[in-house]
């Protein structure tokens, strides 16, 4: 299912950034002015749905045991590619086709003037998978502020936080594929004007293509 060559007709900005560096709120400020928002993280549930091919592949590949009543057990899931390279490496060729796939629908049957789509780890993907994609923004922050938020958001522990850190890319790594940047190191108005400012731009490039 190769999507290297696909030309969508929108502008696509891809959105992304570190755990906690809020990409959320940053695709949440696009979606208030009007842009469609595709996101990767609900693609990956839509694609594992009872019915879905990807399903019945989990299962023939990993085992029956994984789908519970049609439905993927998904704590399950986690711990048996948790730790183990080639079973994630397996599951990720089912299921990041897929959500490609899904996601490139999704901005081509956007009616905004251009598309967002968050994609939180596209420094740690393959970048001959989203060549339809115009420009990237990354979101961040650094690690410090990255892990305070982390554990008051998810009351963990110190020590898996840094473990979440350190199982995704660099901050220097994600920096490097940016094409624009907004530095989440202050409060929310500030984060929507630098939104505003990069929408500004973004609808002049669209209606520029």
């Amino acid at each position: 299912m190769g999507d290297a060559g696909l030309a969508v007709a929108k502008f696509i900005v891809a959105v992304t950034g570190g755990i906690a560096s809020g990409k959320s709120a940053v695709s949440g400020f696009f979606q208030s002015l009007g842009i469609t928002v595709a996101d990767a993280d609900m693609a990956a549930r839509i694609v594992v749905e009872p019915g879905q091919p990807a399903l019945e592949e989990i299962a023939s590949c990993f085992g029956s045991h994984l789908v519970i009543e049609g439905q993927l057990n998904r704590n399950a899931l986690r711990e048996l590619i948790f730790d183990n390279a080639n079973a994630k490496k397996k599951l990720e060729s089912i299921t990041h086709p897929r959500i490609r796939q899904l996601l490139i629908q999704e901005c081509q049957a956007a009616t905004s003037v251009y598309a967002i789509v968050a994609i939180p780890l596209l420094a740690e993907g393959n970048k001959t998978h989203y060549a339809w994609i115009n420009r990237i923004l990354v979101v961040d922050a650094p690690r410090e502020i990255q892990k305070t938020r982390l554990l008051a958001r998810d009351n963990i522990t110190e020590t898996l936080a840094d473990k979440m850190l350190d199982a995704q890319a660099s901050r220097s790594k994600r920096l490097a594929i940016a094409d624009d940047v907004i530095s989440n190191i202050y409060d929310r108005q500030s984060l929507q004007e630098s939104v505003e400012r990069l929408d500004e731009h973004y609808r002049r490039f669209a209606i520029n293509l």
